[in-house]
């Protein structure tokens, strides 16, 4: 988890960085292939357990956000409200929050599966992402992340039978 700026001059650096990281970047790290190859682990994944995973990938927040503090924390709870991941039948929603300009990735899941899975293997498959991130692999990490959620919600919330897909599995790229 990364500390805030305290100072102006620190906020300040922080919002001039969400401000210059462009909308472009989002689908340049995330093209098509990308997006179809996520679309699909997803799926194969929702097969297998009971939750609804979302993976929402924001660029940059505005530079009022960012200039203000806002966390990728704040940020993701925010999307999860907003997208609904909090509105699944078993309280199984699973919100991944990328953000490029912070270089952070932040999962938040509805209290179901959150009180049952601990934040160190969350945090686990947030590093799986973020170190790929870091190397500039955003499809391998991803698929690889996406996996690993996958196999962590089968081995808690194992799938029971046919569902509804309740949530979209495509990728939200703001």
């Amino acid at each position: 988890m990364s500390t805030l700026p305290t100072t102006f001059m620190g906020r300040l650096r922080r919002a001039l960085r969400h401000l210059f990281t462009g909308s472009s970047k989002g689908r340049q790290c995330f093209p098509p292939r990308t997006l179809e190859a996520i679309a699909a682990t997803i799926a194969d994944g929702e097969r297998r357990h009971r939750a609804e995973v979302r993976l929402i990938v924001e660029p940059s927040l505005s530079f009022d956000a960012a200039l203000a503090n806002v966390t990728n924390r704040e940020r993701a709870r925010a999307l999860f409200a907003e997208y609904g991941v909090w509105d699944t039948e078993e309280n199984c929603g699973v919100l991944i929050y990328v953000n490029l300009a912070s270089r952070e990735v932040d999962i938040v899941a509805d209290r179901h599966v959150g009180r049952v899975i601990a934040d160190t293997e969350w945090q686990a498959v947030c590093r799986t992402m973020t170190a790929g991130f870091a190397k500039g692999d955003f499809h391998d990490s991803t698929v690889a992340a996406l996996n690993q959620l996958a196999d962590l919600l089968q081995r808690h919330f194992p799938a029971d039978g046919s569902r509804p897909n309740q949530l979209s599995n495509e990728a939200v790229i703001l």
